[in-house]
């Protein structure tokens, strides 16, 4: 590799972690899963081809762990809706919770089966975590994944509105 290219690798690396760094400190409020929505909460597909993130696209953002708000991970979400300008969002996971629904029902965590999608290079069958709902700043979502089904998605949000009464 010639200088000129590694000093172009290095500069977008260090771009990279500076958004990396003021993403964790912004992405998701410390509450993102414990409190109620506002009735400013809307739940809807409406995704629009652009840049930016909408209800039914799957986007990347950092996500808090429940434990402990300041750690978390850069992890693929699933837009559901919007509160005021704020992304209403649920995490998905490529780990297969069918296996596992009582013990993780037991904590208090209940998953839906999405499907494969763009979002995931190996194409990996995902679920959503249905009843932790993040609230994400738009600017902060990295990229867009993919667009889900609707159909899939309308079932989605049928599950959030069991486990979020007033949505």
């Amino acid at each position: 590799m010639d200088a000129r290219r590694l000093v172009r690798v290095a500069l977008r690396a260090a771009r990279v972690m500076r958004r990396t760094a003021a993403t964790r400190q912004s992405s998701a409020r410390p509450d993102a899963g414990s409190a109620q929505p506002s009735s400013e909460a809307t739940l809807g597909y409406a995704p629009v081809d652009d840049d930016k993130a909408d209800p039914g696209e799957v986007v990347w953002a950092w996500v808090p762990y429940e434990e402990d708000a300041s750690q978390g991970k850069d992890r693929p979400v699933l837009v559901v809706g919007r509160e005021g300008p704020a992304l209403l969002a649920l995490q998905l996971t490529s780990q297969d919770h069918d296996r596992d629904a009582e013990q993780e029902a037991a904590a208090g965590r209940y998953w839906m089966d999405v499907g494969a999608g763009d979002w995931d290079h190996r194409r990996r069958p995902s679920e959503a975590r249905v009843n932790r709902l993040l609230r994400l700043d738009r600017d902060t979502v990295r990229r867009t994944g993919a667009r889900l089904d609707q159909a899939v998605f309308e079932r989605v949000v049928a599950a959030v509105r069991e486990h979020q009464p007033g949505l």
